[in-house]
């Protein structure tokens, strides 16, 4: 959608992008109602080529899906400092994701519990001895009293890139320029 303007940092491998977005941890939903942006942080996973999340099934980010779908995740993982003599050359070693798309509501029951079961082997693999019931999702109410609603941003774009880590060059507490001078 848009063109990365540092093509050097531009990562383009498929594999690699399906990967990253498989075991990041948080992404950041950024929508927009008016001229008022709305960005929140969210637990997901990525299945089938879409971002799969959850949460109530009302409130400020649904009002805002209803207004207007169109929406962008993005997913950034920081992997340390990469340190260099010159202070302007001094960069961070990380892989980050834009996903461009639409943001529907799952009402296939068995497509919603097939994301909430990737989505408890993701953040708690194997601590519960059997997979999540269809029925749960039908009948789970939170403590505020609302749903519980799954949704998924169908992707119409990803742009991903990336500074690799240089073991060689990683800051380390203790680390100084001046070993690192030629």
């Amino acid at each position: 959608m848009f063109p990365i303007r540092l093509q050097k940092r531009a990562c383009t491998d498929p594999h690699k992008i399906q990967q990253f977005l498989e075991q990041a941890r948080t992404g950041f939903l950024g929508l927009a109602s008016g001229n008022v942006p709305y960005v929140v942080p969210l637990n997901f996973v990525w299945m089938d080529e879409a971002v799969y999340f959850h949460g109530a099934s009302e409130g400020r980010k649904i009002d805002m899906i209803a207004e207007n779908p169109e929406a962008c995740f993005t997913v950034s993982e920081e992997y340390g400092t990469i340190s260099d003599p010159t202070p302007a050359h001094v960069d961070t070693a990380y892989m980050s994701a834009i996903i461009y798309g639409t943001v529907i509501k799952v009402t296939d029951w068995d497509e919603a519990t097939a994301a909430m079961q990737l989505m408890l082997n993701k953040y708690v693999p194997g601590y519960f001895d059997r997979p999540l019931a269809k029925s749960h999702l039908e009948r789970y109410v939170s403590s505020m009293g609302s749903k519980t609603s799954v949704f998924k941003l169908v992707s119409s774009s990803i742009s991903a890139k990336e500074s690799e880590v240089n073991e060689a060059k990683m800051f380390h507490q203790g680390r100084k320029s001046q070993g690192d001078r030629p």
